[in-house]
C-alpha cells in the first residue's frame, strides 16, 4: 500500500524525527530508562507542548489536536525508529480512548485537557498476561476472563456509602509507576452476581502502592499495582466493546512503532554492511548478504503497508501488528549477525531493537494467536469448515 499523506502528515513525520535524531540517539535512550521516571520528562514536555504529540487523537473539544490513528500512527512510527522511552502508549493509545469512549462529560473534561497537554500520563491497568485478551487481540473478550476469577480473582470494587472502594492486584502494567490515572477494571455486584466494570484512580490515592519491574525492554516500562480499600471513580457503560475497539486501534498504533524501528536497524545494519570488509571487500557485495537484506527489506515494506491500511481500517490492526512484530525480530536478528563479534555483545543498540521485539510479543502477542484471531475474525476456519 503506498499511502498519500497529506502534507500536515507530512510534517509531523519530518519534525518529530528530527528532533528525535538530535535528542533520542540509543545513549540517550540507555540513560532516560535508568532515572527514576524511566523516560526524559524534558523531551515528553517539549514533544507535547511543541508537537501535541499525546492530544494527536484526542478531539479538539477535549483539548487536544483533533486528528485521527492515521497521525498517531505516523508519530509511533517515528518514536518507534528511536525507540523513545515515553508514556506515549499507555496514555494516547490505552488510557485516552476509553476515557472518551466511557467516561462522563465532567470527567472528559476534567481529564483530557491534561492529558492532551501531556500534564498528566494515564495507563490501563490489566496484568500483562491478560491484555492482549482484554484487547481483544487474542480472543474473545466478552467473558471478562481476563480480569481474573472467583470470589478472589483479579480487583474487587464494593459500594461504601457514596464512593466505590477497590481492593486487589495486576503485575506486568505498563507504566504502573509513574503514571498520574490508572483505569483500573475491577469486578462488582459480589460473587453471584459479579461483572467488570471500569474505574479511574488517581496515581496519589491513599491505599496504592506502586512497584516498579526489571523487565526485558528497559524501553517499555512495566510495574504493579495494589490497591487496599483504594478509591475510584467510576466510568459508565460496559467495558468489553470499548477494550476491544481500544485493542485495534492500539494494535495499529503498535505496528506502526515497529516498522518503525525494524526499518531504522535494517538501515543501520545496511549502511554497516558496506563498510565492513572481509577477504578485501565489503561484505555487503556478498551475494548471500545482499539476498539476505533483500528478504528483511521485502518484510519490512510489506509489514509497513500492513500498519498503513490498518490505520484506514483499524479491524486491521491485529493482523497488522503480527506482520510488524515479526519484521521486526527479523530484522534485528540479521543486524546482529551481520555486525559480527560486535553485533553479540550486549551493549550493541541492535539488541534494544531485539529486546523490543520479543517483549512486544511477550505483552501483545504472541504472533501465532494474533494471526489465529485475525482469521477468526475474517471467517476463516467456517468458510474452511464448509468444503
Amino acid at each position: 500500500m503506498d499511502p498519500d499523506l497529506t502534507p500536515e502528515q507530512h510534517e509531523i513525520r519530518r519534525t518529530l524525527r528530527t528532533l528525535l535524531a538530535k535528542r533520542c540517539d540509543p545513549d540517550d535512550v540507555k540513560a532516560a530508562v535508568r532515572t527514576g521516571p524511566g523516560y526524559d520528562p524534558v523531551l515528553w514536555r517539549q514533544l507535547a507542548k511543541e508537537l501535541g504529540l499525546p492530544g494527536l487523537a484526542i478531539p479538539e473539544a477535549y483539548g487536544g489536536v483533533g486528528c485521527g490513528p492515521g497521525e498517531l500512527a505516523l508519530a509511533c512510527e517515528e518514536a518507534g525508529r528511536a525507540l523513545l522511552p515515553s508514556p506515549l502508549l499507555a496514555t494516547a493509545a490505552l488510557a485516552a480512548p476509553l476515557l472518551l469512549a466511557l467516561g462522563t462529560e465532567p470527567q472528559k473534561h476534567a481529564y483530557l485537557p491534561p492529558l492532551a497537554r501531556g500534564e498528566l500520563t494515564a495507563t490501563l491497568a490489566v496484568p500483562g498476561p491478560a491484555l492482549p485478551l482484554a484487547l481483544g487481540l487474542t480472543g474473545d473478550n466478552a467473558d471478562g476472563s481476563w480480569a481474573g476469577g472467583g470470589r478472589a480473582g483479579g480487583i474487587q470494587a464494593r459500594r461504601v456509602d457514596s464512593t466505590w472502594r477497590l481492593y486487589g492486584e495486576a503485575a506486568q502494567v505498563l507504566d504502573a509507576h509513574r503514571a498520574d490515572l490508572l483505569l483500573v477494571p475491577a469486578h462488582t455486584g459480589g460473587f453471584t452476581r459479579s461483572r467488570v466494570q471500569l474505574f479511574l484512580v488517581r496515581g496519589d490515592a491513599a491505599g496504592l502502592r506502586r512497584t516498579r519491574h526489571t523487565t526485558l525492554d528497559e524501553t517499555r516500562v512495566q510495574g504493579s499495582v495494589q490497591l487496599r480499600d483504594v478509591v475510584g471513580e467510576l466510568l459508565g457503560g460496559g467495558v468489553n466493546e470499548p477494550l476491544a475497539a481500544t485493542g485495534r486501534t492500539t494494535a495499529t498504533t503498535l505496528a506502526a512503532e515497529a516498522v518503525g524501528a525494524a526499518a531504522y536497524v535494517l538501515e543501520r545494519t545496511v549502511s554497516y554492511v558496506k563498510e565492513r570488509e572481509q577477504f578485501g571487500r565489503p561484505i555487503g557485495s556478498f551475494q548471500a548478504v545482499k539476498h539476505r537484506l533483500a528478504d528483511r527489506y521485502v518484510q519490512v515494506e510489506a509489514a509497513r503497508s500492513a500498519a498503513y491500511y490498518a490505520a484506514w481500517d483499524p479491524d486491521a490492526g491485529g493482523l497488522a501488528l503480527a506482520q510488524a512484530l515479526e519484521a521486526l525480530r527479523g530484522a534485528a536478528a540479521e543486524a546482529i549477525q551481520l555486525h559480527g563479534g560486535i553485533g553479540f555483545t550486549w551493549e550493541h543498540e541492535a539488541h534494544l531493537y531485539f529486546k523490543r521485539a520479543a517483549a512486544d510479543e511477550l505483552l501483545f502477542g504472541p504472533v501465532p494467536l494474533l494471526r489465529a484471531r485475525a482469521a477468526e475474525q475474517a471467517g476463516v476456519y467456517e468458510q474452511a469448515g464448509t468444503r
